[in-house]
Order: structure tokens, then sequence, then C-alpha cells
């Protein structure tokens, strides 16, 4: 979708003239579309909201209010209890183990937090650190999803293509925990997860890097087929042992591809509601930029530089140009090689540097979705030229998860 770019610069100054940089905005008719257009991509199949990606309980609210999204996949425990508390959802996948004591104490002394949240495994030392917190006897029974390791190992394993997550890859490993879960007392096997992240989370169409767009196209077909196979292979042997409620895959760059496999019964999203910029390198499907954030010009060191305060809200990720915050409003900003974006002072060349004077905004896009509300208390939510409320994030609510 092609955007004016001096059409939406003058909205979101005109929406934000009466604030005082450094603050984040959300363009909801942005946010709303790319909702409606991710439950289209799913074909039926119900969307997770991914909550890391959001960080805002009025966003993620939104967004499940609406046709086609159902449930959160929740990054930490502590953060799943306070969301199924606040009301948020009574459904909550927390999508990594964990290892925190305190939350673990919570969820096993309350029956109806353990019917909402589903704990993560992949091992069995996980099973034994809950039962450590608090035994079967003395607790209600918990909810617990496999993690299936998505990545592609070709060659014979001597090739990894993809994340490290669980040791559990081959049906036959995920069948045999799914036997040992299912003879434990105390827990009941609810799920499969399996994220290609390979696929979901790496874009297939780098800016100028042709070749290695190629590559990832390749390599992403091979990776498919093989977990189409393997995913099936995986759920048919843990369903030998259980009465699987869900099985969970893909993320907001394998959408339409996830909710194709017969296999997965529900797809994951979230950083495709903000659209960051990393996602503008897919090819199948883009989102609508909607997040920004806004920092002021507050000197000009030469005829051909502007510098506005602050900025440096780096991605996490390898330590790479495509994790740093792109000066997109006025168009024609680009950030200098030998300083980047900076905690304190991001310095700014390029044609439209000439034209800013001091008490400008530049806006920023961030390369991820939900790290941007690490940087900010709360989001400015824009309707055409006006803010139509403010919302706090998770940090404004006092909560740093991670």
């Amino acid at each position: 979708m092609a955007i004016d770019s001096d059409e939406l610069r003058g909205r979101l100054d005109r929406a934000t003239a009466h604030l005082d940089p450094p603050y984040a905005v959300v363009d909801l008719t942005a946010f709303d579309a790319n909702a409606l257009a991710l439950a289209g991509l799913a074909s039926g199949k119900p969307v997770r909201l991914a909550s890391k990606s959001v960080r805002s309980r009025e966003l993620i609210g939104r967004a499940l209010r609406r046709p086609g999204w159902r449930g959160v996949m929740a990054f930490t425990l502590p953060e799943a209890i306070w969301l199924v508390r606040a009301g948020v959802s009574d459904d909550v996948l927390v999508a990594y183990p964990t290892a925190h004591r305190a939350a673990l104490a919570e969820l096993t002394s309350d029956a109806e937090l353990a019917a909402a949240v589903t704990l993560m495994v992949d091992g069995t030392d996980q099973l034994d650190l809950v039962d450590a917190v608090r035994g079967p006897d003395r607790r209600p029974e918990l909810r617990v999803c496999l993690d299936l390791d998505a990545s592609w190992r070709p060659l014979g394993g001597r090739v990894h293509v993809g994340v490290r997550r669980s040791p559990v890859h081959s049906a036959a490993a995920a069948g045999a925990l799914a036997a040992t879960v299912a003879g434990r007392a105390g827990f009941r096997l609810v799920g499969l997860m399996a994220y290609e992240a390979q696929i979901a989370g790496l874009g297939d169409a780098p800016p100028g890097q042709a070749v290695v767009g190629t590559a990832i196209r390749l390599a992403q077909r091979g990776s498919y087929r093989e977990l189409l196979s393997r995913r099936s292979a995986a759920v048919a042997a843990v369903r030998e042992h259980a009465d699987l409620e869900f099985v969970n895959g893909g993320g907001t760059g394998s959408v339409a591809a996830t909710s194709a496999d017969p296999a997965v019964t529900e797809v994951t999203a979230g950083s495709g509601l903000y659209g960051p910029t990393l996602f503008d390198a897919y090819r199948a499907w883009r989102p609508i930029p909607a997040a920004y954030f806004a920092c002021a010009v507050v000197r000009r060191p030469a005829p051909g530089l502007a510098t506005v305060l602050g900025g440096g809200w780096i991605a996490s990720g390898p330590a790479a140009a495509s994790r740093l915050p792109r000066p997109v409003l006025p168009a024609g900003l680009k950030l200098l090689g030998a300083e980047g974006a900076g905690e304190v002072q991001t310095p700014l060349a390029g044609p439209a540097a000439a034209t800013l004077r001091v008490g400008d905004r530049v806006w920023f896009r961030h390369a991820k979705a939900g790290e941007l509300c690490e940087h900010v208390n709360e989001l400015h939510l824009v309707e055409g030229d006006t803010v139509v409320a403010t919302v706090p994030t998770y940090r404004g609510e006092g909560h740093a998860f991670l």
C-alpha cells in the first residue's frame, strides 16, 4: 500500500502538536486494517495474539475483539498471570518455558488461573521444577503445551536453518515426551506448538540483496516442505497420548502458509499489527505501518545535518543495521554510518535534513514491534489528524517482564 509521506507527516504533526517529544503513536486505521488482513490470511483458523509484539493491554484487547482473533501468546508466566487477572483473556499460552518460582507458586495456588494459562515445556526438567514449587497433590492440574523445534536440518543435520529452541525435533521425540507428560500426575497435555522462525520471522526480500533474497526463498521452500511432513507426524505421535485442544504455529510472516498446513489448528501473529520495518522485507504480505515514534530536532551542526534528541531505540537480535530505527518522516533522511541512532542524540543527513529547524519533529519506525513500548509509558492513538485516546504500555503500568 503506497503511503503519501507528506500527507502522513502532516496528519501526525497536527494530531500531536500539543505533545513534546519523544512520544509514540499508533495509527488506529492502519492497526485495524492489519488485524483484518491477518485474520483473512488465516483462512478461518483462529489467530492467537503474540502479546510480546503489542505490549499494551488496551491494544491487545482491541485486536482480540475483532473477528478471527482468539487467545493470547504471552512471553512470560508473570505476564500471563497479569493478563488473566486483568480480564484481557482467559486463554493464555506462555510461549517459552518458565523458571519463575514465584509465578509458579501463584499459578499452582489458584484453580481459575490454572484453567486459563498453558505452560510451555520441552523436557522433563521443567516438569520437575513445577513439582518442586508445589507437588501435584497440593495443586490444581496444570495445562501443558509441547514445543516442537521447527528448524530445518538438511544434509543429515550438518546444516541448521532456523533458531535454537526446543530439543524436541523428531516426531518420535515428541511422542516420547508426550507419553511422559501424560503419565505425570498434576499435568494435562493440551497443545503442541511449532514456530517456524526461519519462515515467519525472516524477510525473503531484503533490500538491495537480490542474491541473498533468492537463497532465503529457496531455504524457506525446502523448510516448509519438510516441516509439513514432520509436524503432521509429530501431531499424530502426540495424539496417541493426549487429546490435543490446539496445534499452534507460525507468525506474522507466515500466517497464510502456516494456516494451510492441515495439522495446524491456530496461527500466531502480533508484529503485523504495528508493521515495524523488519516486515518491509517480506513479499507475501506487508503490513501497513501503524506505529511511529517522534523525536525533536534540537540543533543544526552543519547546513546539511539535523540532530534530534534521543532516537537510539535499538531492536533485539543480531547487531546489524536492520535493528536500527529508521527515520521516515519527512522523507529523505538517513542515519550517519559513524554514529547510527544514539541514546541521547541522533544526527540525520539527506535532502530533507536541510529543511528541518529546531523544534521540528522527525518520525521514526522501530525495527521490531512491541519493543517500541519499552521506551514509552503511553501510546497516543491517532485517527485521522486527532489523538482519540492515550493508553498505557506495559512499562506505563509498571511492568517490565523481560
